[in-house]
């Protein structure tokens, strides 16, 4: 078993040949090309200053990586988080997918998140199964909203609820005990 850790941005080429076959060979992402080595330490950069990156690895190969950030820009909507997911493709069907997931959920939790999304590109029947087994609900299909591999795609936005109550500051992710979470996944 692979133990989950937080990202660093010396994984970006490693997450970058992971995250490079679903831009090139899927409509799983919607970006039309990679993203430069250059681009994507920055993307890594950004998100880690607030939230949490994650990485799955076993041994020296880093098999999947996960992150939240924010979903919507508007200062109402600051308890809300994105999620997205990665596994190596040779590597799929093992449940790393699932472990990253439920791992940043309790990250984000622990930051005082409240809902998070997970925006899947349609028909994608892993991922909206995923979604739905860890307890996503679908709170809204869109039509045709982007055009790629030759088709235009349906996107579909499956959501959690991680928290009740009124809100907490939310607190960026370097401000709580993000290991003492980690521990819990790699025992």
């Amino acid at each position: 078993m692979g133990t989950i850790r937080f990202a660093a941005i010396a994984d970006a080429p490693a997450l970058l040949a992971i995250y490079t076959p679903y831009v090139e060979e899927t409509s799983i992402s919607f970006e039309y090309t990679a993203p430069s080595l250059t681009e994507f330490e920055g993307r890594i950069r950004e998100i880690i200053s607030e939230y949490p990156y994650i990485v799955y690895q076993e041994g020296d190969a880093i098999l999947g990586y996960a992150y939240g950030h924010r979903a919507m820009e508007r200062a109402a909507y600051g308890w809300n988080a994105e999620l997205s997911v990665y596994v190596d493709r040779g590597y799929i069907g093992r449940g790393i997918g699932s472990r990253l997931y439920r791992c940043l959920m309790d990250l984000l939790q622990l930051q005082g998140v409240r809902n998070v999304y997970g925006v899947v590109t349609h028909p994608n029947p892993p991922s909206e199964a995923l979604h739905r087994r860890l307890g996503f609900q679908l709170t809204a299909r869109f039509p045709a909203t982007g055009y790629k591999q030759g088709r235009w795609r349906d996107v579909l936005w499956f959501g959690k609820v991680l928290s009740a109550g009124p809100p907490q500051p939310l607190r960026p992710i370097g401000a709580v005990d993000g290991e003492a979470v980690l521990r819990r996944y790699n025992q």
